[in-house]
């Protein structure tokens, strides 16, 4: 099989491992000086950030981190296109399943779930040998969400753990994009410390400047932060407002910063294209395979979603992207990397695509772009694929609750045009509750209709049980 599923899969049915917490850990240190890990809304929790913090704190903060990383784990039921089995930290009902089972033509997949609520998905295949073994050794491949050292050291994991830095990704967009046209790289520079950043955001400010604050790793837009002259200004000064940062969790405590460039998208509105990304797969021979390019949802700097399909992204923009995205993934396989990668652009009032971040593992997008593949295949070609990984709901609900509110819906959004799928079910109960879905359809306006008819319903439920108090 050729193209980026036969780099993938073989074409063959896998094993999906939802070790998004395993790989976030690898980056952790506490207290920080490399920057904390977490996964958009449903990873980014509200932790306390001082210095000299108890042992218990520290353990507070570590099983809130894996707790919503396990949330977002979820998305390994699309980690490819047919799971023979899902390995899963969090308990998910077997309903869940089965729905994407009926709507994805799968075979019967094995579910192995709950199997790491307290640690990750590594130490608890650890203490499951033969569990761990009749994984690895079956007939397809395993898919993990990224690499991790449990997997053993070498050029992979090095790859992984070199070019997930910002500043290592810079240097090399840099050195790639005076070969292509329509990319420009915003300006970076590193601070080494708190200190160091509140002095050179202040002189930027001076100078009318936003800046984009950046932990050197991090995702789903944690550790990123625009500041502008205003905000810094109305907070007390750039020391103040890197506190108030700390405290908010929206930045890890110590440890170096990267200060870059604001690219200045133009106006908002509508048919304004500002968040893309290209997505590809190494594959085991080293050669490059596309798999498309999407545009991304982003709330300030909050990774919410993305949309994938035929028309999505203006052509020119589209081959922009994928050429400088192939580049930048020969350099990553020479480096050692195989596997998925995606790289992320936003866009200046130019149309220029400005490189933001590398991220070598699988992400949010990857997942639509699988869905999408599998629908092509099992239902014809033409699918637009949307995913919004942390729809808020207007209530708390238990995973049966949430099962019943979302059938109810199933049937208005195919009346829309539109295929319900869901994929992040575990966090209905949070303080926060919110859920993950994908929307399938054929054209744009179909997708529009039916994550409105959910936002709405979703809001609603707040509302339903005001009344019954």
């Amino acid at each position: 099989m050729d193209g980026w599923v036969g780099a993938w899969t073989g074409g063959r049915r896998a094993v999906h491992v939802g070790n998004v917490a395993d790989f976030n850990e690898q980056f952790l240190l506490e207290p920080s000086s490399r920057g904390r890990f977490s996964v958009g809304r449903l990873t980014t929790g509200r932790l306390a950030a001082v210095g000299s913090a108890a042992e218990s704190s520290a353990a507070e903060r570590r099983a809130d981190r894996l707790r919503r990383a396990h949330h977002y784990a979820g998305l390994a039921v699309g980690y490819g296109p047919e799971p023979a089995a899902l390995v899963l930290p969090a308990e998910v009902d077997r309903a869940w399943i089965d729905w994407l089972a009926r709507e994805l033509d799968w075979g019967p997949v094995e579910l192995f779930d709950g199997i790491a609520p307290d640690g990750t998905v590594a130490e608890a295949l650890a203490a499951r040998p033969a569990l761990a073994e009749r994984l690895a050794t079956g007939p397809g491949p395993v898919l993990f969400w990224g690499r991790t050292p449990d997997r053993g050291e070498g050029p992979e994991l090095a790859a992984v753990r070199r070019y997930e830095a910002k500043d290592a990704a810079h240097g090399l967009f840099t050195a790639l994009a005076q070969d292509h046209p329509g990319v420009r790289v915003p300006r970076q520079e590193p601070a080494d410390g708190p200190r160091a950043a509140a002095r050179r955001l202040a002189a930027r400010a001076a100078r009318g400047r936003a800046t984009v604050l950046k932990s050197p790793h991090g995702v789903g837009g944690y550790g990123t932060v625009v500041i502008t002259p205003e905000e810094l200004a109305a907070a007390g000064g750039a020391r103040a407002l890197l506190r108030r940062l700390v405290r908010e969790d929206v930045l890890p405590p110590g440890g170096p910063l990267l200060l870059e460039e604001y690219v200045d998208g133009g106006p908002a509105g509508t048919g304004r294209l500002r968040d893309l990304t290209f997505d590809a797969v190494i594959g085991a021979d080293g050669r490059v395979h596309p798999v498309g390019v999407g545009e991304m949802a982003v709330d300030g700097t909050s990774y919410q979603g993305v949309t994938v399909g035929p028309g999505v992204v203006p052509p020119g923009a589209a081959a922009t992207a994928e050429r400088f995205g192939l580049a930048v993934g020969e350099r990553l396989a020479e480096a050692g990397h195989r596997g998925w990668y995606d790289v992320d652009f936003v866009t200046d009032r130019e149309r220029r695509l400005a490189p933001t971040e590398a991220n070598l593992r699988l992400t949010g997008p990857a997942v639509a772009f699988v869905l999408r593949h599998r629908l092509d295949e099992v239902r014809g070609p033409g699918h637009l694929v949307r995913t919004l990984d942390a729809m808020p709901l207007g209530a708390r609900l238990s995973q049966e609750a949430l099962h019943g509110h979302l059938d109810r819906l199933r049937p208005a959004c195919a009346r829309l045009g539109a295929t319900l799928l869901p994929l992040i079910v575990t966090a209905g109960h949070e303080p926060e509750p919110a859920v993950g879905l994908a929307l399938a359809a054929r054209s744009v306006e179909a997708l529009d209709a039916a994550q409105a008819l959910l936002g709405a319903a979703h809001h609603a439920l707040g509302r339903m049980f005001e009344a019954l108090r």
